[in-house]
């Protein structure tokens, strides 16, 4: 069994783009199910949803700027953002799309630090706590325990 490749600034660059590509697809898929999600028992989701849409903006602007910082071009396109006509698959689709954005920070976080990069660990550590708020919400809207989440 070989050892894993060394993580690069470079790499490091690539794999925070792909984040950022993440949080765009976050941005678009809280906005639209925000405000296009219904029924009476989806009422004060579709608020927080629209609240996460926000957050996940703070999440854009700080990866940019770590992207920037190690002298990076923050991507411009959005991972594809899944869409349904029923309020259940769209807070699936969101609680799989936090459940990767956790897994990918907690990498992140130590591909990071083996670069010496504390400072962009710090501000991932203080996004993934937001994500996992996020991760939370949706479960409890679906009525389930929070799905485990495999590294």
């Amino acid at each position: 069994m070989t050892a894993p490749a060394k993580i690069t600034r470079k790499k490091l660059i690539e794999f925070l783009n792909e984040d950022l590509a993440r949080e765009y697809q976050a941005i678009i898929a809280y906005t639209v199910y925000s405000q296009t999600i219904k029924g009476a028992a989806y009422t004060d989701i579709a608020r927080e949803l629209a609240v996460h849409a926000g957050e996940e903006l703070a999440h854009a602007l700080l990866i940019a700027k770590q992207i920037d910082y190690l002298n990076g071009s923050p991507v411009v396109v959005p991972k594809p953002v899944k869409v349904s006509e029923k309020a259940e698959d769209m807070l699936r689709f969101d609680l799989e799309n936090e459940k990767v954005t956790i897994r990918n920070y907690r990498q992140r976080i130590r591909q990071a630090e083996e670069l010496g990069e504390y400072a962009i660990s710090e501000v991932l550590r203080k996004i993934i706590a937001q994500e996992q708020e996020h991760f939370t919400d949706l479960a409890d809207a679906l009525g389930i325990d929070n799905p485990k989440i495999e590294d």
